[in-house]
């Protein structure tokens, strides 16, 4: 019996999946939360990773192993592996300004060819401008540019700082790897091409640095004790790897905000940036739409009626489709796709007759899939074939999620077990490259 470790490294928490590669059975898990914050120090993740595998059981009887984590933070390294500072995570706005620069300097046209991506303030490209902007002695510092998944791989191996805890191999930078699918989302790498972007790095950072070395979907490295180490990837294309998703399938995540990914066998490069036209973690590609408005939709209207999600579904399943004409346009928080950030919601087709409390909980419902369909709908648009849609995170959850999601979405839906699926895509990976 062979055990393979999966890592979730998450924007809240570190989850780790043990299983036995000629099963698949889960033989131990372990968890650890992150702090709160869109500027998090590194650190904080490698002590939350050591808790969640000594949770789990330890590494000494793992032969394979892979993390999986959140895209897009910026882990900068100076010339001795030192982190330089906190690290600006996808969710940290103030590179917007950033963003808009490199769009005004290159055209989105131009970004959108060479790199699948338009710059907005998640993707890497624009938090490094933002640190050369804003700390330009630490973008004169900066020797290496990692993702969060990449320098937890790369501490977890056995390298960092002299002097760091549990980093035998020392600083070597030369050995940051990483995958295509995190690799996609910092604006200076092309999975349409599979290289690095130096000329966009060095337009961000004022001068080029380390990046890490991009791994193929089957190729492996080794950490101190010579055990397999598989690529890992972005939380989105482990999620996909996790649930078995292949061409054809479209991912719709509801969580706080929802995603849309499908699995494609060709690059995506939309000048709109509506599309972000990510790598997937097998070869093929992952063309993603997100949204701002998703689960918490549902927790909103839930909280004005007065009840909890169950009696919500209710609500929702005992009226009738269209709610009598009821509408909710949910941009509660502004919205993405599209892009309107200032927005705010609307309710609106209320009559006497409409207004009820069964008709909002199914506008509520029928507004928040509504946003994730027109998703789906740029992606067809696209030329992404959709078949079948896979239904995660706690928005699916609901009985009503479940049972309107076909109808608005106009496709075949499936909703698989309430699962680790980012930590799963991992142990996928490491039980790959032991032949498994």
């Amino acid at each position: 019996m062979a055990l393979v470790l999966g890592v979730d490294s998450s924007t809240q928490s570190c989850k780790v999946v043990v299983v036995d590669s000629s099963t698949g059975a889960v033989v131990r898990t372990g968890r650890a939360s992150h702090p709160d914050g869109t500027s998090v120090d590194p650190d904080a993740w490698w002590i939350a990773l050591q808790a969640a595998i000594a949770a789990a059981g330890g590494l000494d009887d793992i032969a394979a192993w892979a993390i999986g984590g959140q895209q897009h933070g910026m882990v900068a390294l100076d010339a001795e592996g030192r982190v330089i500072r906190d690290a600006l995570l996808w969710n940290d706005t103030r590179s917007a300004d950033a963003a808009t620069a490199l769009v005004a300097e290159f055209g989105a046209r131009e970004l959108a060819d060479r790199t699948g991506l338009v710059p907005v303030a998640s993707f890497t490209i624009s938090k490094v401008r933002w640190l050369r902007d804003h700390e330009p002695d630490n973008a004169a510092r900066v020797a290496a540019i990692a993702l969060p998944h990449d320098w937890l791989t790369w501490r977890l191996r056995g390298y960092g700082p002299a002097g760091a805890d549990a980093a035998p191999l020392g600083p070597d930078l030369a050995e940051l790897v990483t995958d295509r699918s995190d690799a996609s989302g910092t604006g200076y790498w092309s999975a349409a091409t599979g290289g690095y972007d130096r000329e966009l790095l060095i337009a961000a950072l004022g001068h080029d640095a380390v990046l890490p070395r991009v791994l193929g979907a089957d190729e492996w490295v080794t950490d101190a004790a010579g055990r397999r180490v598989a690529p890992g990837a972005g939380d989105n294309a482990a999620a996909a790897l996790g649930l078995g998703a292949g061409p054809g399938d479209v991912v719709v995540s509801i969580g706080t905000s929802g995603t849309v990914f499908a699995v494609s066998e060709a690059p995506s490069a939309d000048a709109t940036g509506i599309i972000a036209g990510f790598a997937s973690a097998d070869g093929h590609f992952l063309p993603l739409v997100c949204t701002l408005n998703a689960a918490r939709v549902l927790d909103v209207t839930a909280t004005l009626l007065g009840v909890d999600h169950d009696e919500l579904s209710r609500l929702a399943l005992s009226a009738p489709s269209g709610a009598d004409g009821l509408s909710l346009v949910p941009y509660f928080e502004g919205e993405r796709t599209p892009n309107l950030p200032d927005a705010t919601a609307t309710l609106s087709g209320m009559t006497l007759a409409s207004t009820t409390r069964e008709n909002l909980a199914r506008a509520a419902v029928e507004g928040m899939l509504s946003g994730l369909g027109a998703g789906l709908d740029a992606l067809r648009e696209e030329g992404v074939p959709l078949h079948r849609a896979l239904l995660i995170g706690g928005g699916a959850q609901s009985e009503a999620v479940r049972a309107i999601a076909p109808e608005v979405l106009g496709i075949p839906v499936e909703v698989p077990p309430a699962g680790e699926y980012v930590a799963l895509g991992a142990v996928r990976q490491a039980a790959a490259v032991l032949g498994g």
